[in-house]
């Protein structure tokens, strides 16, 4: 997606500019998953004109491998962000409709060449919200995936702006036998499966004990082999407490150390998450991926834009212990 957004912390009404910068959110974990080294490819569809070479040329720019991107269709989906402050919310206007991947087919990607050597595919909740097709779509990736044995992993994302809670949940619900591992916020299982902690997003109670019952009830449904659920504590738009847990499939729990994060710029940070968490559960025990994960998360909502421009290095300094932000010299 193409990102509009006035300077600083100016709303809609004042602007008279706006920045230009790419994202959303399977792009977002592509681009942090090549930042950790990985080869990691990205499969939508993009115009062929200007704007979506632009798109095109950024996630190259970040390491992305794009050979896989198909071309064609009239427009790139646009979202405008106004930065939130202190007690006054962010906040995002969607204007993606009649997008080239909202209006793609089926014969427009050939799912044995893209999975061709591939270990791992993720999605997104907002994907097959984009149009009934794109819903097909993902469903016939879920089910390739799974016959070349590929993992795959899906991070809810709901937004009420794309569909219903009812859409939402007879789609996803179809779409989760093909899940390994699921990740999800303090929102979103109750958005889109109905099932809560009983604690008060807005006011703040997101302690990690209440998750632990979503989580077991996500993987008694469905039977993944691991749960993710991020736990944002808003204390305003600029401070958060972040945290996340992690369930494996035999019901055991690990948690991780909670951060205070002074924000730069939220978006995208569940992506970060996802992609720590598709890094670190290849690489480590569930303990330190959850770990590793958190901290990824942490450090990209002190970047600005979408993407999380960090290393795997400085992701485990973090996870460490190093969170003092002092000068490397």
């Amino acid at each position: 997606m193409l990102r509009l957004a006035p300077e600083g912390y100016y709303r809609f009404v004042q602007a008279d500019k706006y920045g230009a910068t790419y994202g959303g959110g399977e792009a977002n974990v592509a681009v942090s998953l090549a930042g950790f080294g990985v080869d990691a490819a990205y499969v939508t569809k993009l115009p062929a004109h200007e704007i979506g070479q632009a798109g095109v040329n950024a996630l190259r720019a970040a390491g992305v491998d794009t050979s896989l991107i198909v071309r064609g269709g009239a427009r790139v989906g646009i979202y405008f962000l106004e930065k939130g402050a202190s007690q006054r919310p962010s906040k995002v206007i969607y204007d993606r409709a009649h997008s080239a991947i909202a209006e793609a087919a089926a014969a427009d990607f050939d799912w044995n060449k893209i999975f061709d050597g591939a270990d791992w595919f993720h999605f997104t909740g907002i994907t097959p919200a984009l149009s009934s097709s794109v819903a097909e779509i993902t469903l016939e990736a879920c089910k390739a995936a799974k016959a070349r044995g590929v993992k795959v992993s899906c991070d809810l994302n709901y937004r009420k702006a794309l569909w219903t809670r009812e859409k939402a949940r007879e789609i996803m619900t179809g779409l989760m036998p093909y899940v390994d591992v699921l990740i999800a916020n303090e929102e979103d299982a109750g958005d889109v499966f109905g099932i809560t902690s009983g604690g008060d997003v807005t006011g703040g109670d997101v302690t990690a004990e209440g998750y632990v019952k979503v989580a077991k009830e996500l993987v008694d449904r469905f039977g993944f082999g691991h749960v993710a659920i991020t736990l944002r504590g808003s204390i305003s738009a600029n401070d958060n407490r972040w945290s996340a847990i992690l369930m494996n499939k035999e019901g055991k729990v690990f948690k991780a150390k909670q951060y205070l994060i002074h924000i730069v710029d939220r978006v995208g940070g569940g992506d970060s998450f996802g992609a720590g968490l598709i890094y670190g559960l290849a690489n480590y025990d569930e303990q330190k991926a959850i770990e590793f994960a958190t901290a990824a998360s942490c450090l990209k909502q002190t970047i600005e834009g979408d993407f999380n421009y960090v290393t795997a290095e400085e992701v485990l300094r973090l996870a460490s212990g190093d969170g003092s932000g002092r000068i490397k010299r």
